[in-house]
């Protein structure tokens, strides 16, 4: 998919359809019984990561000097689709997101010493890192964050505690926000955040895995961080601009994650449609009763109604243009219709639907997430309401 001043277009390139094909074969190594078995067991799916990184897909979107392809949103799409979209769902993408794409902030905005010491290895796939953004204080008022990076000669010492860090447990480093000015001193609440590449050192660093509802092949993590000491070469940019940096990455985040909800619920009505022709119930198949077909053909209308709208967010984003607003809508549009499309296919399966063997409860559990991260649909609706109609802000 490309485009120019005139428009867009939405056939997929060569290139972009070539890293599809080749994902989607890779994950036919991968079936779902591989990631029913990792959920169930709560195992991170190394040869799944393993197989990705090798493949070369990992670096996708770093810089062409530090060993990737250098390559566009779009082509991170054709990377993480297939996965998502085979059955894996968030307990593959989840994995190598950070990777492919959640690396933004230091590709752009670190120095070239440190981009240098840590890109390529996130290429190879040698590197794992963490996010740590989300506080149990805070929650989405990330503004209001208390894990502080206090000055301390050539460095600065950092306490607090994150929630929600995915990966937490295999990562060697975290990109981590901290607050370098109290919030009080501030002019305004997103100034004084600064964003490090912490080492996740065992004498300093805490890690707890919080028991949820799905994803379990990847904890989610409490994370302590007590008197960690880390190097001004670590810090990202410059001290006091990490939400900025942050926020820099958000539009390509959320199309990212719309695109791989979306593909996920393509999966689920696949599985919920072919069940429905096959299933026979007093002498037909229930795919016969428009009480069935009806849910089913109205999911397939809004998975690619959301489809379209994700690819034209990802056009403006890859084309340097203003995509805050379809990002945004893409990510609600996308989570909403995979999540509907998920029960409908647990509800079609009957009471099978509620059985691991059949894999549709698992999409369900790993689509009712994207309706809450990396943003909630509640938030997306007041970015609209304020951001798009004009409205007075809300809070």
């Amino acid at each position: 998919m490309n485009g120019n001043g005139n428009g867009m277009n939405f056939e997929f390139t060569e290139e972009q359809r070539a890293i599809r094909d080749a994902v989607e074969a890779l994950m036919r190594d991968f079936p779902d019984e591989y990631w029913e078995e990792k959920d169930a067991n709560h195992e991170f799916p190394w040869e799944f990561y393993n197989a990705f990184a090798s493949a070369g897909f990992l670096g996708i979107t770093i810089p062409e000097e530090y060993g990737g392809a250098g390559l566009g949103l779009i082509e991170a799409m054709m990377a993480l689709g297939p996965v998502a979209g085979s059955g894996a769902g968030l307990s593959g993408a989840t994995p190598v997101h950070i990777n492919v794409f959640g690396m933004s902030p230091l590709v752009k905005f670190g120095s070239p010493e440190m981009k240098q010491r840590y890109l390529p290895r996130l290429v190879t796939g040698d590197l794992h890192v963490c996010f740590g953004i989300t506080e149990p204080d805070a929650g989405t008022d990330t503004t209001s964050i208390t894990t502080t990076a206090k000055r301390d000669g050539d460095g600065y010492i950092i306490n607090g505690r994150k929630v929600w860090t995915s990966k937490a447990q295999q990562s060697s480093h975290c990109m981590l926000l901290t607050r370098t000015t109290p919030l009080a001193e501030c002019r305004r609440k997103t100034d004084g955040m600064t964003l490090f590449m912490a080492p996740m050192d065992p004498d300093h660093v805490t890690i707890r895995p919080i028991p949820k509802m799905g994803r379990n092949a990847v904890s989610s993590c409490e994370v302590w961080w007590d008197d960690l000491r880390v190097s001004e070469a670590d810090r990202i940019g410059e001290e006091g601009e990490g939400f900025k940096y942050l926020l820099d990455g958000l539009n390509a985040e959320r199309i990212l994650v719309a695109w791989q909800a979306i593909q996920l619920g393509k999966r689920a009505l696949d599985r919920a449609t072919q069940y429905a022709k096959d299933r026979k119930v007093f002498g037909r198949a229930i795919g016969q009763n428009q009480g069935v077909q009806f849910p089913l053909a109205d999911s397939y209308a809004k998975l690619e109604a959301a489809e379209i709208l994700t690819m034209k967010a990802a056009w403006q984003y890859d084309t340097d243009q203003p995509c805050g607003e379809l990002a945004n809508i893409a990510k609600y549009l996308g989570s909403e219709a995979a999540f509907e499309a998920a029960d409908r296919a647990v509800q079609t399966h009957g009471g099978y639907g509620y059985a691991r063997e059949y894999h549709v409860e698992r999409y369900f559990r790993e689509t009712r997430v994207w309706k809450i991260a990396p943003i909630s649909q509640n938030l997306v609706l007041s970015f609209v309401a304020e951001k798009v109609l004009g409205l007075p802000r809300s809070f």
